[in-house]
């Protein structure tokens, strides 16, 4: 791979959450004492989707996952390695060995509840065993909690589908977000004259409770308060599609082709179909209105 000597942290880092901002935080202690590089190594799919055959609904896509580690997590080496039914199959002495040999790896990071190879054998115990034999160091993080409550994705996806964004937040470390380049919509709010900005929900990503949300839009410029709308339009006939629709408050030009990200701060209310487009425009004011007056009440918010 390289001659860098790495403090590698190995995990899913699906949100990249509490739990995983330890490992990090350890891993970047353990290579500043020692000179080397922090690093995650971590994979492109999850790993539960080949093992029970069920697709896991993740926190945000790859791309995503890869800007959280690095700003959230303070990491800038990262390493994604492909999952398939194949690697499923690697036993875990060999998956270890091919990170410490041919990744650079000097010391492991991992939590109490890590495992991988084949089955799952390579817990985390007997990975430390393997380094102790191999002069390799290495470090189990202990689970994070909060509130008596495990830190986990698992948790935090049930958080995210209830709209609880305060509370995902809390376990989050930062707000849940999801960050894509706009598109173009059907210019319906245009239309309205309330221009929004457009995002596909990426595959395999969980979708946030439908509904209407207070948010801050992450913008080339810096950031701007936003009301967003999870869901399908119901009021417009033909909709199906889920789609990410943000309302930036007092924002005026193109954004076209530009990555944004959208940080979801707290549910305002349902989605719901209105008889017409002018009761839809009006709600959407109280919307935007409730959206200033959460900022508000935000210590430094805007207003």
């Amino acid at each position: 791979m390289d001659d860098i000597k790495r403090v590698a942290a190995l995990g899913f880092f699906d949100g990249v959450h509490l739990g995983h901002q330890a490992l990090m935080q350890k891993a970047r202690e353990r290579a500043a004492q020692s000179g080397t590089t922090a690093a995650v190594i971590t994979f492109d799919a999850h790993p539960d989707s080949f093992v029970h055959g069920v697709e896991v609904p993740l926190l945000e896509s790859m791309d995503n996952r890869w800007e959280l580690i690095q700003r959230a997590g303070g990491i800038e080496d990262v390493t994604f390695l492909h999952f398939d039914r194949e690697f499923m199959q690697t036993p875990w002495e060999d998956f270890i060995r091919s990170v410490t040999e041919d990744m650079g790896a000097v010391h492991l990071v991992m939590g109490r509840d890590f495992s991988c190879g084949w089955r799952g054998l390579g817990t985390a115990e007997r990975i430390a065993d393997w380094c102790d034999g191999h002069g390799v160091g290495w470090d189990i993080v202990e689970q994070v909690r909060l509130d008596g409550v495990v830190v986990s994705s698992t948790y935090i996806r049930g958080l995210v589908a209830e709209g609880d964004m305060g509370r995902a937040a809390r376990f989050l470390g930062h707000p849940y977000s999801v960050s894509d380049t706009v598109v173009h919509g059907y210019q319906r709010g245009r239309r309205m004259g309330i221009p929004t900005i457009n995002f596909p929900i990426p595959a395999g990503v969980i979708v946030p409770r439908h509904g209407v949300y207070a948010t801050r839009a992450w913008l080339p410029g810096g950031p701007c308060p936003a009301v967003t709308n999870v869901g399908v339009r119901p009021t417009f006939q033909g909709d199906s599609h889920i789609t990410v629709e943000t309302n930036l408050l007092d924002f005026h030009g193109e954004l076209y082709g530009q990555r944004v990200r959208i940080d979801f701060l707290s549910f305002l209310r349902d989605e719901t179909r209105f008889p017409s487009q002018t009761e839809l425009a009006a709600q959407i004011q109280r919307d935007i209105e409730d959206t200033r007056n959460y900022f508000r009440a935000q210590e430094g918010g805007a207003p």
